[in-house]
């Protein structure tokens, strides 16, 4: 029993000791600060949707963030950053930033396979994160976007100047050859006014379609809630193209459904299908038929919707082109559509209006055999 109290009082002797040398020992506040900030400013980086890298002095990857694995593949680790982002240029700015321990910056195209723009910030070690001598980090800002609506207003700015300019030289031509050589001409007088006329048309429409996209683009974001009798409205519009139905014997042939609401703007529904029935009037030679079918259609994404297509007997549009119609000035025959007084932006209306509805769209087409547009808008 003795033996067992004096083990017990050495025992408690023994921990009193090492809890005083554990109270007496100094804290290194420093370190323990550093540590946090350290795995604060890793959870910031892992939670970065910009791609950041750390290399070490052979340009190895040492770490990458979640982002850039994701963007550039999950075995990145211990990889020579040149096998990933294969620009000599790159290799280049780093051995600068090293050399010059100077922070540089590079703006790059990478395709991964679709180009993406990138600006790569190159940051010369060693930083808190990555202490090894001669370590760079690299920090990837995605400039796709902003480049590409850059790119996007550039060649907006260019097309839109073009389409005008072409029919004010038109006009002016005109103007000045009715002031001079043609001022006694009356023949010619009344030759060059059909053009003034026929030119000023086109850029009135071409204004109109521009207004008719901006404001479009403006509240594309709100969708329409009101209820459109869609055979009431295709009633309206193909009276509206009598004359020129007649001038070109071509027939319009309807198949309509028992129930045609559908949750829309009555007048952006309207543009949408007068602009449709006039590309196949335009694009369709003399004596052809143009067919308008409205179905409820259980098909799709939408739940509930009304399918409404137009198909004509037309020229039709080769395959290639297909996906890039309804981009805006984009012509698949440039001098046809000119011959037809097309703006080249009656399928971008088409798009925006149609997103605005939160529908969807279909365009199919052979060429030499017609073309057919398909819409498909939330019903009632």
């Amino acid at each position: 029993m003795e033996y067992f109290v004096i083990l017990l009082i050495v025992v408690i002797i023994y921990l009193l000791y090492l809890l005083n040398q554990k109270k007496n020992k100094p804290i290194n506040t420093a370190t323990i600060i550093n540590k946090r900030e350290e795995k604060t400013k890793r959870v910031i980086i892992d939670e970065l949707e910009d791609q950041f890298f750390a290399l070490n002095k052979f340009n190895i990857i040492k770490y990458a963030n979640p982002s850039a694995l994701k963007r550039f593949g999950s075995s990145l680790i211990d990889k020579n950053i040149s096998s990933v982002i294969r620009k000599p240029e790159l290799i280049e700015n780093i051995e600068k930033a090293i050399v010059e321990n100077k922070t540089k910056n590079i703006d790059i195209e990478i395709d991964l396979p679709s180009y993406q723009f990138y600006k790569i910030y190159i940051i010369p070690g060693p930083t808190h994160l990555f202490t090894e001598p001669d370590s760079v980090v690299l920090f990837l800002k995605d400039f796709t976007e902003i480049t590409k609506a850059q790119k996007f207003r550039t060649d907006f700015v260019a097309n839109v100047s073009h389409e005008l300019r072409t029919p004010l030289m038109a006009i002016k031509g005109s103007l000045e050859t009715i002031e001079g050589p043609a001022s006694d001409d009356e023949k010619a007088k009344k030759k060059f006014m059909k053009i003034l006329s026929e030119q000023s048309s086109r850029m009135e429409s071409l204004v109109n379609d521009l207004l008719i996209l901006t404001r479009i683009e403006l509240d594309e974001h709100i969708r329409p809630t009101s209820l459109v009798n869609i055979n009431e409205l295709f009633e309206t519009i193909i009276s509206n193209f009598e004359i020129v139905l007649k001038k070109k014997n071509i027939t319009v042939k309807n198949q309509l459904a028992d129930t045609s609401i559908v949750i829309g703007d009555e007048k952006r529904l309207n543009t949408v299908f007068s602009n449709l029935l006039d590309n196949s009037i335009k694009y369709s030679p003399e004596n052809k038929n143009i067919y308008i079918s409205i179905n409820e259609n259980s098909n799709k994404l939408l739940e509930k919707n009304i399918m409404i297509s137009i198909k004509d007997e037309g020229y039709g549009i080769p395959q290639e082109h297909i996906s890039r119609v309804t981009e805006r000035f984009y012509r698949v025959d440039t001098e046809q559509s000119k011959k037809a007084g097309g703006t080249g932006l009656g399928l971008a209306i088409m798009k925006h209006i149609i997103t605005q509805h939160r529908g969807e769209f279909e365009i199919l087409s052979k060429v030499d055999k017609g073309t057919e547009i398909r819409i498909y808008l939330p019903s009632k």
